[in-house]
């Protein structure tokens, strides 16, 4: 299969990085990639300073980024890709369910966000409507859009989950990973007190009184959006 994918310089393929932090994920991708003539991979990264570095020297026209990186942030790493390189297009390729963070990545500056388990076809087709300056989503996320431009949803209450940041979203994400306070302050580069504190807005935002609890629903909760 191959098409045009609308970047790249005339008469060569559209230049692609992958930032995965799973191996065996990138060099699937890749391969697929890779047999198309009008896209190649240029560069691969598992976390975010490498991406970053990735970019910098690369300059890809596209950057495809998971969600879930080991010592990184995805929904940061696209904010800073965006700010930084703002020719760079960025589509989200994750497993997690596109209801909690299709949205939270379209504000952070992503042009699409498809999940994978999705054909490949479908996520080839994706980059290539990212490529060409198009935003790539779901029919059912598209619809899900459309209502709420026309008011149609607006009276709904948001539920709980949807009222937390970007950073406690990310924080419940990692406890609900079985990361404690001080591996997620690693991660996230912040400091343990602040950790503490985003803990604490999590039990309230989430009407939990205690830690355990807290875990406890982090971890539901991570099993049921990534399909568990």
């Amino acid at each position: 299969m191959t098409g045009n994918a609308g970047a790249g310089a005339p008469g060569h393929p559209a230049r692609v990085l992958l930032v995965d932090d799973h191996p065996i994920v990138r060099q699937g991708l890749e391969q697929l990639i890779d047999a198309e003539q009008d896209l190649t991979v240029c560069a691969q990264a598992s976390d975010a300073p490498t991406a970053l570095a990735a970019v910098e020297q690369e300059r890809p026209d596209l950057a495809v980024v998971d969600i879930s990186l080991a010592g990184s942030d995805g929904l940061e790493l696209v904010k800073q890709i965006r700010e930084r390189w703002p020719a760079v297009k960025v589509m989200v390729l994750s497993m997690h369910s596109e209801s909690v963070y299709a949205e939270r990545t379209l504000s952070a500056g992503a042009q699409g966000y498809i999940m994978k388990q999705e054909p490949p076809d479908r996520i080839l087709h994706a980059m290539r409507e990212v490529l060409q300056g198009n935003v790539f989503l779901s029919d059912a996320l598209r619809a899900k859009l459309l209502q709420r431009l026309v008011g149609v949803t607006a009276g709904r209450e948001r539920t709980p989950i949807e009222r937390l940041t970007d950073r406690e979203l990310t924080v419940l994400r990692l406890i609900g990973a079985g990361r404690g306070t001080r591996k997620i302050a690693q991660e996230l580069g912040l400091s343990v007190k602040t950790i503490e504190t985003y803990r604490e807005n999590l039990k309230r935002k989430l009407h939990l009184d205690s830690a355990a609890e807290l875990v406890q629903y982090a971890v539901r909760w991570l099993q049921q959006e990534s399909g568990g």
